[in-house]
């Protein structure tokens, strides 16, 4: 019926519509075995996820583990302090120990003669002083920095009180 319908048309079998005949088996796509040109293998996009999400991971986990380490604090530069308290009998000592900016160790009820050596930070003021009780009576309180008095005072009488300071330089940055 094809070459009856092409006879009346006036046309060759091998041409229709103006197209010839190349010789060539047109096969539908479904039939077609194999890859298309441009099509990507479900394979390969298997692999290329796989290998993107181990780098991405990789890249996670290198900088959770390469943190910086934190800054190293130097300990701040200090000076050796000696505080000694001279005297008879009981009293209520307190002094910079190199503790906490301002902070001050109190030892209450301490026997005569006493002494502590402590390093105290550039910058803060070393100081001791002294409380005598409702007895009375004297005790000196002296300071000295790197082995250099530098402060004497003295309390005497029921209650007494006496504070030795002396300025410490400043921290160099």
């Amino acid at each position: 019926m094809k070459k009856e319908i092409a006879a009346e048309a006036g046309k060759d079998f091998g041409t229709v519509a103006g197209i010839e005949e190349t010789g060539e088996t047109v096969v539908p796509e479904s039939e077609v075995e194999g890859e298309v040109v441009g099509e990507i293998s479900d394979r390969r996009v298997v692999s290329v996820g796989a290998a993107l999400f181990a780098l991405c991971a990789a890249f996670i986990v290198y900088g959770a583990l390469d943190e910086d380490e934190p800054e190293r604090r130097r300990p701040a530069p200090t000076a050796s302090v000696t505080y000694r308290v001279t005297g008879t009998g009981e009293a209520g000592i307190s002094y910079v120990a190199g503790g906490a900016k301002g902070d001050a160790t109190v030892e209450d009820g301490v026997d005569l003669p006493w002494h502590k050596t402590v390093r105290v930070p550039l910058g803060e003021d070393p100081a001791v002083s002294i409380r005598l009780g409702k007895e009375g009576g004297e005790a000196s309180c002296v300071l000295a920095i790197g082995g250099e008095h530098r402060r004497r005072a003295t309390a005497s009488g029921a209650y007494g009180r006496a504070t030795c300071t002396a300025d410490l330089p400043a921290k160099r940055n």
